[in-house]
């Protein structure tokens, strides 16, 4: 049996791309911004030349941008990717990797990757860390993660919570701050964090182009900490390993800072509405500081509530449901699964 044949224009990158009820992996639900597609499509030109052999343009624009030396900052595809540099960079088989639970899929597998030990630390009921006992975990791990907002529930602490969590770390343990969905948060809730590196030798702040920027098929991650340990990440730095495409989407998305608010707003917007239509539902959701809805436990598995009725959202570990926010006609769907469930 023969497989038809499929032009350029038939084959989709990725079969969800277009599918608005594709809501597990906290996908920006808009294409990249119109700046952007326009620089990526003049840089089709160059695709027949490889990329620098290190990152060292785009290490200079993301610092220049955060206000932080060129030698602070580490590039990865994606945020996993500087992740893995982190762990390949300071640690040691059966090493302890100290982290909530839940939290982000990708945390147990990386540590399984780099045969580290996880030790994973339960949430409150409302899905904010214990921060107490995450310090008292670190102080036999080699790396602990902290994820603001938190990845599933949206969550974050104050910043005077993390503060006293980093001076309880030992100095000797790394600290991944997880902040992939930073761009969601308003400035107030905004931690200083190259303020913080400056102070902390053993913080590592984590960031993506994936979420807000919408530039998630690009695979463009950064860290940024004190300068003597993003040396030792920088010898993970794969040479050749970060595309063109990054740099040039990089310069033209801190361009395009005006759109890239408004499209900021347009999904905070979205996500108060559905949490808003949920809790008139008498569906309690975590307060959600990101572009997804956590919904926790209930006696009706999540998954019979979803599984079939269109929307594909993330079923966690804990039995808890993470749901991307896209646009309204997937928030309608969403509210007509839970209202049917619920009804």
């Amino acid at each position: 049996m023969t497989t038809p044949d499929r032009g350029p224009a038939q084959v989709v990158a990725s079969p969800d791309a277009l599918d608005p009820f594709a809501l597990s992996l906290n996908e920006n639900p808009f294409p990249p911004l119109p700046a952007v597609r326009m620089a990526l499509r003049a840089s089709i030109d160059c695709a027949n030349r490889y990329p620098e052999y290190l990152p060292q343009r785009l290490r200079s624009m993301i610092a220049a941008h955060l206000g932080v030396r060129d030698e602070q900052v580490v590039i990865g595809v994606g945020a996993t990717g500087v992740i893995m540099q982190v762990l390949q960079a300071v640690t040691r088989p059966g090493e302890a990797l100290a982290m909530a639970a839940p939290t982000f899929d990708g945390y147990p597998i990386f540590a399984r990757m780099a045969r580290l030990v996880p030790v994973s630390v339960g949430l409150d009921g409302h899905g904010h860390h214990d921060l107490d006992a995450l310090a008292r975990a670190a102080a036999d791990a080699r790396v602990v993660v902290v994820c603001r907002p938190h990845n599933p529930t949206g969550t974050i602490e104050p910043a005077a919570d993390i503060e006293a969590f980093l001076r309880r770390v030992p100095p000797q343990t790394v600290v991944l701050l997880d902040e992939a969905y930073v761009e969601f948060l308003p400035p107030e809730s905004r931690l200083d964090a190259a303020e913080l590196v400056a102070r902390y030798p053993n913080l590592v702040v984590l960031r993506t182009f994936s979420k807000a920027y919408g530039l998630a098929g690009l695979r463009i991650g950064y860290g940024f900490c004190a300068a003597e340990l993003a040396r030792r990440l920088w010898t993970m730095q794969l040479p050749f390993g970060i595309a063109s495409t990054s740099l040039v989407a990089v310069a033209a998305s801190y361009d395009a800072e005006a759109e890239l608010q408004q499209r900021i707003r347009m999904i905070t917007n979205e996500s108060r509405y559905l949490r808003t239509r949920l809790g008139s539902m008498g569906v309690y959701s975590t307060d959600s500081h990101a572009n997804f809805v956590y919904l926790p436990k209930r006696d009706r598995p999540w998954p019979q509530v979803f599984d079939g009725t269109g929307p594909r959202v993330r079923h966690c570990a804990d039995g808890g449901v993470r749901i991307t926010v896209g646009d309204r006609r997937s928030t309608r769907a969403v509210l007509g699964a839970v209202a049917a469930a619920v009804s």
